[in-house]
């Protein structure tokens, strides 16, 4: 076994790759629907979203390039495998660290997100689903 593939993965392909996109975008729409001045909890709300449409994003992008996607419940599973898309993976991974590192205080915490790192993870879920889109082109 390939050591720097997941131990947990499943195959797939384009028409996975183009779903996972969808819902990216989906995601990502929900989530750039709030703004600094927003209520705590609609700001919490979004930054989850941000984080789910860098997951999608990173999914579809993997499902493209490399046939298969992470399952494992590791994050460090997802960004290997996400590192090794070419062109552009190491810095796509970069990209959804920033995000899994908001998840678990976005998803499952107690108290707020501030408004800028509402604004950060918004910007690299949107990296995330740009990148997924011009992997999805090659």
């Amino acid at each position: 076994m390939n050591p720097r593939v997941p131990s947990r993965s499943a195959a797939c392909g384009e028409t996975e790759a183009r779903e996972r996109l969808n819902d990216a975008r989906a995601q990502l729409q929900l989530a750039e629907l709030t703004d600094r001045a927003a209520r705590a909890e609609e700001i919490k709300a979004a930054a989850s979203c941000a984080v789910l449409a860098g997951i999608a994003a990173s999914d579809a992008a993997c499902c493209k390039a490399l046939g298969q996607t992470n399952r494992s419940q590791n994050h460090q599973d997802a960004l290997a495998l996400l590192r090794q898309v070419s062109p552009g993976g190491p810095d796509a991974a970069k990209k959804l660290g920033r995000l899994l590192a908001l998840k678990d205080q976005a998803q499952y915490g107690f108290g707020g997100i501030s408004s800028q790192k509402l604004a950060s993870a918004q910007r690299q879920a949107r990296g995330l689903v740009e990148f997924a889109e011009l992997t999805m082109l090659r």
